[in-house]
């Protein structure tokens, strides 16, 4: 895929090759990065996901060597590069080098890189989800409140798991048995009008456009709830999507076997939400 990738000082056109065997991230997983997305030179919320980027860097031990001003600054650049009509997904990391010991690593040896390839958005048609058997950790089983590539295992199985048994999305629930998210993407349901999603626990991560189509919605007079939700709410939903930042609205066709509408909602926070992208400044 056509991308371009900064690390060290330097822009690539290929992916730089930075990692080897007796890397600490290579073989013990110490990575963080975050996702954003830059869509025909818009590039919505970009500072929050780049201070997310340092936040979760923090959160896991590390020195980040760059902030979230001069990580926004080259995501500009190299949107830039890629051209006013392009669609990306824009991806700051910061990983480990070296461990202290067999394992504890050190945050001394904190590498940054970046990447922004071609990511297209996908179509606003729908997804089948099953409930897996996987849950989200507690925030005493594993770095929760950090965007670490060493949580995707989890959801990636849950992901497999609903694929074998027919379904394209996995939803996981939390440790507590309510409804956490989907896989790799946060949760709404629709009841009698309400738009309700799971309240934050730390057992999963608020995601910044879940954060932006609260907002939206709810500027709209669109009602909204935050609250703890059972698995059994979502057999009797009107409505079931997804908010993230690959797809950013994304509807639940099919859940459990049963078909669901792309409803009301749904399309009302997608369309809210590119409206308000396309009120802000373009970077190309």
């Amino acid at each position: 895929m056509a991308g371009v990738f900064w690390y060290d000082g330097r822009w690539f056109e290929e992916e730089p090759r930075i990692l080897g065997p007796l890397d600490h991230a290579f073989w013990l997983g110490s990575v963080v990065f975050d996702g954003a997305r830059a869509i025909r030179g818009f590039a919505p919320d970009l500072d929050r996901h780049c201070a997310r980027a340092v936040r979760s860097a923090l959160a896991m031990g590390m020195k980040p060597g760059l902030t979230a001003a001069e990580i926004e600054s080259l995501c500009r650049e190299g949107i830039r590069r890629m051209g006013p009509e392009a669609t990306l997904y824009v991806r700051p990391m910061f990983f480990i080098r070296r461990g202290l010991g067999a394992a504890r690593p050190d945050p001394d040896s904190t590498d940054f890189v970046l990447a922004l390839y071609e990511s297209p958005l996908p179509p606003f048609v729908g997804f089948s989800a099953l409930l897996t058997p996987f849950r989200r950790p507690a925030t005493d089983m594993a770095p929760t409140d950090a965007k670490a590539a060493c949580l995707y295992p989890n959801g990636a199985r849950a992901t497999a798991w609903a694929v074998q048994h027919g379904a394209e999305a996995a939803v996981m629930l939390d440790p507590a048995g309510n409804v956490a998210e989907f896989a790799s993407a946060n949760l709404w349901l629709v009841k009698d009008g309400v738009a309700i999603t799971p309240a934050i626990n730390h057992t999963f991560l608020n995601g910044i456009t879940r954060q932006r189509v609260i907002a939206l919605l709810r500027e709209a007079g669109q009602p909204v709830e935050e609250r703890a939700v059972r698995p059994e709410e979502l057999e009797e939903a009107e409505e079931i999507f997804a908010t993230g930042n690959y797809a950013k609205v994304s509807p639940c066709t099919r859940y459990n076997g049963r078909a669901l509408p792309v409803g009301p909602v749904a399309t009302r926070a997608r369309d809210l939400y590119f409206a308000w992208m396309e009120q802000g400044q373009r970077i190309v």
